[in-house]
């Protein structure tokens, strides 16, 4: 599981069978400590409730498709929760 704030919508004309109301959004990977890391990437919100701006949770490679209705769809990341808090008590530094 991978932490990531929404920073856009993704618009696109043309779908894959089995994505059709499925929304795509921008997600920028965050570390830890909530500090921006790497570069955007879009991901198919399996919620369907994310939106710009939110702490998501998210995974990427074949857990990502796992995580929608349709499950043999062509998508690299899926977003599977929204975060509500994040706590680091007890985690080591890495």
């Amino acid at each position: 599981m991978l932490l990531g704030r929404v920073i856009g919508t993704v618009v696109a004309s043309i779908r894959y069978e089995g994505l059709e109301g499925v929304p795509f959004l921008l997600v920028q990977p965050l570390d830890r400590t909530g500090v921006e890391k790497g570069t955007p990437v879009v991901a198919a919100d399996g919620t369907r409730m994310a939106g710009p701006g939110e702490l998501v949770a998210y995974e990427g490679g074949r857990e990502a498709a796992m995580a929608l209705e349709e499950t043999f769809v062509p998508v690299d990341h899926s977003i599977i929760s929204i975060v509500d808090q994040v706590s680091r008590e007890g985690w080591e530094d890495a």
